[in-house]
Order: C-alpha cells, then structure tokens, then sequence
C-alpha cells in the first residue's frame, strides 16, 4: 500500500553523513555549521515563566492564552509596526514550530491533487514536502519573482523574507506586487518571516507582508509566520504563531482545534515572557552580528565570495565550483556546511553556513580557514 513517504525525497541532510564522519575525524573535532539549531542559552526570563507555569494539569487553549495573544499583538505592534488589535478574533495563533505548520499548510488549507503551491527557491525545502504531502503540485518560483502565469493559478503562495538560504530580502515594492498578483488570482499568502528581526546590512529593515505599507491595512488572504526559535533560543520548545486574516484563522483554529494541534501550556507561558522582553533578544542578535564578522572574514581571506546574506542566521558562500566540492573541502578542515544544491534550483554552485556555533567553534572555523 503507498504511504505518504513515497511522495517524499530522501532527507536532505542524510546526504552529508559522509562528511560529517570526515569533519569528526580533525584533530579539533568538527565544527558544525550546517543546521541553524540555537546553543546559547534560553534567556532566565523565558524558562522562569516555563518553570513558573509547569503544574499545568489541565488541556491548554488550541487558540491561545489571552496572555499569549496580547503578547505576540504587543510584540507585532512595537517591532514590526503591524498593529491588528482592532481585528476580529483568533487575529493570532500559536503553532507548534514553524516547521510543523510549513508542512502541514496546504493540508490545513485542503489542497491537493490539481492544486498548486509557489514557493521562492533556492528554499527551505519543507515548502516543497508540505505540497508533496497533500498531491498538490510544487511550482519553485525564483526568489521576489511571481509565480509563472502558464497553467493553473497557486491556491497558496509562500513568501520568506529574509530568507533561508541566502538572506535576501524582499523590497515593500516586490511585497506589494505579490499582494496584488494573490488577489487577483484568490491566492492565499504566507510569508513566512522567522527571520524578520536578524537584519544586518541595509538599506531599511524587512518588512512583514502584514504593514499597512504592504497590504493598505486589508488581511484578506494574507498571513504571517514568525518564530522564537531563532530571536529567544527556543527552537526545543516549538514556540511560533501565526498572524492575519482574521476569517482564516478561524478556520485553521477549527481545524486544529479538531486534530489536537495544540501548543503545551507551559509553553504558551514562556512564549509569552519572550514576546514581552526584548532586551535578551537584543543582546542575542549582538551575539550573532559579532560571530557573523568574523566568520565573514575569514571566508573572504580563504577566496570565497559571500552572495546576498543581507539578513537571517546564514552565509551564502561560493568558491565558483560545485556545491558538493566546497563541502568535501570544508569537512577536511573539519567544518561541515550545507550543501546549496538541496535548496533547490540557483544552489548548485552556494553552500550555506549557520551562525548557530558558540563563540569557540566559530574561533575554530575561522582559525582553519586561515
């Protein structure tokens, strides 16, 4: 009988075992730069609110505490200049990591064969498992481009903005293209902007699809995925929520509601403590913006050239030769990247490094690369 992992491709990082065994073999270990996983730890505030909350004996709430609530509209409003508590409720909604809602979407959406689903490549590629899982077609769109008008409009159109891989971001202008070519066409958008607050070099800061700049203060079909697994190292404690159009929420909540997709108790709590508490997320991104000048430099001195990374937790970086060569090179000097080629279409020639290391392995990766 098929099963739904026929639909899928090998997992992309089961490719690289090879190399890690080659990087573990340097004399200093391996220093691991492939997977964008946080080690620096939970900010005191955020696992205070956790301990705080743990005798939770009863069923949390699928649509969130009102304290979580107020605080994502609080955080959106102060950071993001997005400001949606006059809308009609859910207005947000918790979701258990974004990953888990990235994959389950076009389900929650009740896509599937005959329907289509636009995603920005080189990506994530959980965007293309999510169509894969429902039948529905994947249509890999290059990056602040709209999806190809031949064939059968996308019913659900991803955005990632900055983005994973490369860092780029899209301009107010190419979000307001996207939102016009979504209505004219009754697509939904979901943008998913995990890494919205991480912005290094200009000019101007990401914007969420959600700014009255980007959308003329009108939801309809649009939402907005945001993270803490990055801003507050909490991606163990699957902590995101979704934000926008009021009508879809509703349904979503219904839906999950009905499947028991429903974030711990606990952890709407801690959740909530981070939203409210910018100052650890401030000296966090003081932490990368430093591991990222250094380990930029010392790519540059060895001859590689660093490619958009303008924002997000990455380096994009090519010494012009295929993707699978530059790892076999880096994992001799016992540093594991990912590969560009398994995101898709313009990674074959990139390979991706992650802010995501202490500050000793980072020293150990620059100190091997001169």
């Amino acid at each position: 009988m098929p099963t739904l992992a026929d639909r899928l491709p090998p997992f992309p990082w089961d490719r690289l075992a090879p190399y890690a065994q080659k990087a573990d073999a340097h004399p200093g270990g391996r220093v691991d730069l492939s997977v964008g996983t946080p080690v620096d730890p939970v900010p005191e505030v955020v696992r205070r609110a956790l301990i705080e909350a743990a005798d939770w004996p009863g069923y949390p709430v699928t649509r969130g505490t009102d304290a979580l609530r107020e605080a994502a509209l609080g955080w959106m409003r102060r950071v993001l200049g997005v400001a949606l508590e006059g809308t009609a409720r859910p207005g947000v909604l918790p979701v258990i990591g974004s990953k888990e809602l990235v994959a389950s979407m076009p389900t929650l959406l009740a896509l599937g064969p005959g329907d289509r689903v636009a995603y920005p490549v080189p990506a994530y590629p959980t965007y293309e498992v999510g169509a894969l899982l429902t039948g529905s077609e994947p249509v890999p769109t290059p990056f602040g481009q709209l999806p190809d008008p031949a064939g059968a409009a996308p019913k659900l159109v991803w955005l990632n903005s900055p983005a994973n891989p490369h860092g780029q971001v899209l301009t107010l202008e190419e979000l307001r293209a996207t939102v016009g070519w979504a209505r004219e066409h009754g697509a939904v958008v979901v943008s998913d902007e995990c890494y919205i607050t991480l912005d290094w070099d200009g000019p101007g800061e990401p914007v969420s699809i959600l700014h009255p700049d980007v959308c003329d203060g009108d939801l309809t079909g649009l939402l907005a995925l945001h993270s803490l697994s990055k801003r507050s190292n909490l991606a163990g404690y699957r902590a995101a929520f979704l934000a926008g159009d009021p009508g879809l929420l509703k349904d979503l909540l219904l839906v999950r509601m009905h499947g028991g997709m429903i974030m711990p108790g606990p952890v709407q709590a801690a959740m909530a403590a981070a939203l409210n508490d910018d100052e650890h997320a401030a000296a966090q991104k003081e932490l990368y913006r430093a591991r990222r000048t250094a380990l930029r430099a010392a790519l540059e001195r060895a001859g590689f050239r660093i490619d958009h990374s303008r924002a997000g937790l990455y380096l994009w970086a090519t010494r012009g030769e295929p993707c699978w060569e530059t790892i076999g090179a880096l994992a001799e000097l016992g540093i594991l990247a990912a590969p560009g080629e398994i995101y898709g279409p313009g990674g074959e020639r990139h390979v991706r490094l992650a802010l995501t290391a202490t500050d000793e392995r980072i020293a150990a990766a620059v100190q091997r690369l001169g």
